[in-house]
């Protein structure tokens, strides 16, 4: 950790805030602070967009092949140091040191997979239909990009937005969550050393970690220079942005918040069930915008799917990610009380604790696994999304209500079925309201897939093919 930036970085060098400010950094497994991070301004946010906006006519004119090279070697350089990112990574968030690895290696996939999308981008020429003249259609950088990054994936969340704007061609100024900027930080230095080393444009990444988020992204989003944002968080904060977006008419992504279904049908294979639910579920200890966050199961199957979930569950070792143990600490004091209150309106609802319900004692923000068996719909776990490791279990009777209750939500990210019948398998993958729908797997996850939502969960694909558009505009010429 000594040697990973704590300040602010624009136009290729690292410096304090302008204010001279900081903030400290907390491991959540200790309630110790870490260390102290520059406290970007609103000056630094314009002077780091001062930066990508010179930089952007050189940066756009980098040949494909260029930026494809570089994001290769910051792919490498980061499985290189996989061990050391894993530990900050577990350090400022929490979460298993195995999760934090796998991680890492999730995360340094979206710079390989953009730097091969970064010589692939499509265009188009053709006779026009009348035959009179011909069509030309290529693709630009839509220009300089604001990058808001969430806490919960700290390295994932920034890669995933970094390796397509610059595959396109965008220069970037990342705001990296305030929870945990440092690994977001070590990144963008792995670029800012690798973009010196090969005589490109300082100016490309620019990072401004801050305590105010919105003191730094209002006057960087109404500043004309920017043309594009992406954003991953709650949908609440999400619609704010979008609205101040609409002012310069800002090319927008937004992954917001999720309420994921996972659905277990009457002839499921429950063995598979239950290893999937431990995946979707639990993964950094539910805080996850795709974990599954409301168990629909055939009451045919229901008590005994709660059951063997329950055992699971029961076997989990709970403690500091560095330590070995299965599930690490929530990220604040905030978030242990949320599940607390989750789980308390659902006991007062009439559910059963088949596991946990409580949290640990000692210092840091833990919460116990916990499994809740019948548990009714209007249950807060069940409309809200919890993002910690409960599993509240509600019963249906047949597809027809199972499938009603999956989109009775105004959010669809992601979403979860179980069944041995194709056809039910194809009728919940076509029916379901969710951007990504994993059939018999519990991760959708995937650096060369589209990851995004449907209704109040999101615009736009990062990812996949889909996520270089993202920061592509078309140009259609006549010739």
């Amino acid at each position: 950790m000594r040697d990973t930036p704590t300040q602010v970085l624009v136009g290729g060098e690292w410096r304090p805030a302008s204010g001279g400010s900081t903030f400290d950094v907390v491991d959540p497994a200790t309630e110790e602070v870490l260390t102290s991070v520059a406290d970007g301004s609103g000056d630094d946010g314009l002077a780091a967009l001062a930066a990508a906006h010179e930089a952007a006519p050189a940066w756009a004119a980098v040949p494909p092949r260029d930026r494809s090279e570089l994001l290769r070697a910051c792919f490498e350089t980061i499985v290189d140091r996989t061990d050391e990112l894993a530990a900050l990574i577990t350090a400022e968030g929490g979460k298993p040191l195995a999760e934090s690895r796998a991680e890492v290696a999730y995360g340094a996939e979206f710079f390989r997979w953009f730097a091969e999308e970064a010589v692939r981008a499509p265009g188009l020429m053709r006779t026009a239909p009348a035959g009179a003249n011909r069509q030309l259609v290529h693709r630009r950088p839509v220009g300089p990009a604001l990058l808001i990054t969430p806490w919960n994936f700290p390295i994932a969340m920034a890669t995933r937005k970094i390796g397509p704007a610059l595959a396109a061609g965008c220069p970037v100024v990342i705001k990296p969550a305030q929870l945990t900027p440092l690994t977001t930080m070590a990144v963008a230095e792995i670029l800012r050393a690798e973009l010196a080393a090969r005589d490109l444009p300082s100016g490309v990444v620019n990072v401004v970690p801050t305590s105010s988020a919105r003191s730094v992204t209002e006057p960087v989003i109404a500043d004309g220079r920017l043309r594009k944002l992406s954003f991953t968080g709650s949908t609440g904060v999400g619609r704010v942005l979008l609205g101040q977006a609409a002012e310069q008419v800002l090319n927008c992504s937004m992954e917001l918040g999720g309420n994921a279904p996972f659905v277990v049908f009457a002839d499921a294979d429950l063995d598979a069930a239950v290893e999937g639910a431990m995946v979707a579920k639990l993964r950094n200890g539910g805080q996850s915008c795709v974990a599954a966050n409301r168990f629909l199961v055939d009451g045919s199957v229901a008590h005994e799917f709660a059951e063997r979930l329950a055992a699971r569950f029961s076997r989990l070792s709970v403690g500091p990610g560095a330590e070995g143990h299965d599930v690490g600490p929530l990220i604040g004091a905030s978030a242990v009380d949320k599940v607390d209150e989750l789980v308390s309106d659902a006991t007062d609802r009439g559910a059963h604790v088949l596991v946990g319900g409580a949290r640990p004692d000692g210092r840091g923000y833990f919460y116990s696994p916990t499994v809740l068996a019948g548990v009714p719909a209007d249950a807060r776990c069940v409309t809200e999304e919890i993002f910690g490791p409960v599993a509240p279990v509600v019963a249906f009777d047949g597809a027809d209500e199972a499938i009603a209750l999956a989109n009775g939500t105004e959010y669809g990210l992601a979403a979860y079925a179980y069944t041995r019948d194709v056809d039910l398998a194809m009728r919940a993958a076509h029916e379901i309201e969710a951007g990504m729908i994993g059939i018999n797997r519990g991760m959708v996850s995937d650096a060369s897939a589209p990851f995004g939502g449907v209704k109040q969960s999101g615009l736009g694909r990062e990812g996949g093919a889909a996520g270089l558009e993202e920061y592509l505009e078309t140009v259609y010429v006549a010739l």
